[in-house]
């Protein structure tokens, strides 16, 4: 497989739930290993999160790209609300 057929692909976690999709491949230059996957994570049609894997979490490629490990709810919970903070800005305005 090419590394331009690989990125887009989808991702499963071990528990076959979608994770998102491979946005970039990180690799060491020397070798040619892939070190690190990116994955994009969608949650609506605005709003996007990346998520880094090691390439060592990697089970299968094929079809789909399934993973040997869990990507828990909990961690794009705690994307959104970052999200959402950084949404929010404070403003203090002081009289001279």
């Amino acid at each position: 497989m090419k590394i331009k057929e690989f990125l887009g692909s989808t991702v499963l976690d071990k528990n076959a739930y979608e994770v998102g999709k491979v946005s970039n491949v990180d690799f060491d230059v020397d070798t040619g290993k892939i070190e690190n996957i990116t994955l994009t994570l969608q949650k609506n049609i605005f709003s996007r999160d990346e998520l880094e894997i090691s390439f060592d979490d990697v089970a299968t490629i094929g079809a789909y790209v399934i993973l040997s490990k869990e990507i828990p709810k909990e961690a794009e919970a705690e994307a959104e609300e970052a999200e959402e903070e950084a949404k929010t800005v404070e403003v203090t305005i002081e009289d001279e």
